[in-house]
């Protein structure tokens, strides 16, 4: 075979030709231009042509076991079509090229590790959206993000609830948040022309009594008695470590400092009353630094870490009196620091996790007999609550929760207000019983 010079290229013929390659370029007898040539990539099938200017050009149609003779011949055949109506055969390959590129850079994969990976690193939850993303929507990372439809929503959520640990409806909602961030994100960079499911919302499933009732325990407020046993036990709490560290002293380690003078024995209680007293978010607290409070003028002036990304200018809060004092009491104990995190780890003075109070809070409330479903976050929850059934507007509840829309803090506080709707039907009742008693008075006299 490696004398043949000119074969018609059939499958059987290729599949001898791939045996034993031949060492000069094998010529269609039936397809003029179109051969074949082995090289160290295979065998390759290529077309020379001749343009209308008469320049003779060579086009490489691909190697054969990517695609078949009678696709290499379909192409040769296509590219001839397009020269005889005086085209450029290159021009529409690289053309197809650039199209086949492009629907490449759209799929949900290339776009979540290319444009929206740069975008989401400058956030400060990026890394996790991106994780989250590439996570739970493994299946479709290979296709255009146009593709994307209702019907995929539907039978994702519906994978997702059946499965042996289903998840729950808020979990996958922030997943399905996250997924729609990126498509508007692409939809407003023109990289796909809409936004393939804008408007389209998983389906809310009903609520179970359990549901309701653990609904309830999320956002609530603390009665009197448990604000009481709070307090207390932040004090067995203090009292508690003394005791440890009073041991730990008489056994062997002199060298801990002594905890009896110091008016916390650690950051966990400072760390709560500030939560108390401003209803931060924790996130909040952990990165709220020394450089943003003001003791003279009793203020906190920080950017507020949840929404940062699209409110970058800081808030400035008022701080009532007792807060002011656990601060002072605090900086004091600190060794009066300029700046710094104000409550910086103890282990190694950076900033500390996200999770670093929830032994600690535990422990608190197990001291001070509180109900273990009680979530330390419900101290944010009882901060506005109390200032709205205290008869504060909610104009400056939501602004002191830096809620970033005041619908937030009416949807979760609005139906603790005092009812001052029925005051004012009574009053209106109580001018209409005057004017009735009147003219009632009036006809009795005429009469």
């Amino acid at each position: 075979m490696s004398g043949t010079s000119k074969l018609k290229l059939t499958t059987r013929n290729l599949e001898r030709l791939a045996k034993e390659p031949p060492v000069s370029d094998v010529w269609d007898t039936d397809l003029a231009g179109f051969h074949l040539r082995a090289g160290k990539r295979g065998l390759t099938f290529r077309l020379y042509y001749r343009t209308k200017s008469g320049k003779r050009r060579l086009m490489t149609l691909g190697t054969y076991g990517t695609i078949t003779v009678a696709q290499a011949r379909s192409r040769a055949v296509e590219t001839l079509s397009i020269v005889a109506q005086g085209g450029d055969p290159r021009a529409v390959l690289e053309e197809a090229r650039d199209e086949e590129v492009r629907q490449q850079q759209q799929t949900l994969g290339a776009y979540l590790q290319g444009p929206y990976a740069a975008y989401q690193h400058r956030k400060k939850d990026g890394k996790a959206n991106l994780r989250r993303i590439e996570k739970d929507f493994q299946g479709w990372l290979l296709r255009p993000m146009s593709s994307l439809t209702r019907a995929d929503v539907e039978r994702w959520q519906a994978e997702q609830e059946s499965m042996d640990n289903p998840r729950a409806f808020g979990t996958l909602k922030r997943s399905y948040d996250a997924l729609c961030g990126l498509l508007a994100h692409a939809a407003e960079r023109n990289v796909v022309p809409i936004h393939p499911l804008k408007g389209i919302k998983l389906q809310r499933p009903a609520m179970s009594e359990n549901d309701m009732a653990e609904l309830a325990t999320q956002r609530r407020y603390l009665e009197r008695e448990e604000v009481e046993a709070l307090f207390a036990g932040l004090e067995v709490y203090q009292a508690h470590r003394r005791n440890q560290r009073r041991s730990s002293r008489a056994h062997g380690k002199a060298y801990l400092p002594c905890l009896e003078n110091v008016n916390y024995v650690d950051h966990v209680v400072p760390w709560i009353l500030v939560m108390y007293y401003t209803g931060f978010r924790p996130g909040d607290l952990f990165g709220l630094r020394w450089e943003h409070v003001n003791l003279t003028f009793a203020t906190i002036r920080k950017v507020i870490e949840k929404t940062a990304h699209h409110q970058a200018e800081p808030r400035t809060f008022p701080l009532s009196s007792p807060v002011v004092d656990v601060l002072k009491g605090w900086h004091h104990q600190q060794g009066a620091p300029a700046a710094g995190l104000v409550f910086p780890s103890p282990r190694n003075g950076k900033r500390m996790s996200s999770t670093a109070m929830q032994k600690p809070w535990a422990t608190v409330r197990r001291w001070a007999g509180l109900p273990e479903d009680l979530q330390l976050y419900t101290l944010r929850h009882n901060f506005a609550s109390q200032l709205v059934m205290d008869g504060v507007d909610l104009l400056t509840v939501s602004k002191l929760m830096a809620h970033s829309d005041i619908q937030t803090t009416i949807q979760h506080y609005a139906h603790l207000r005092p009812d001052h709707t029925r005051e004012a039907v009574e009053t209106f009742a109580k001018v209409g019983a005057h004017a009735e008693q009147d003219c009632r008075a009036t006809r009795h006299d005429e009469g």
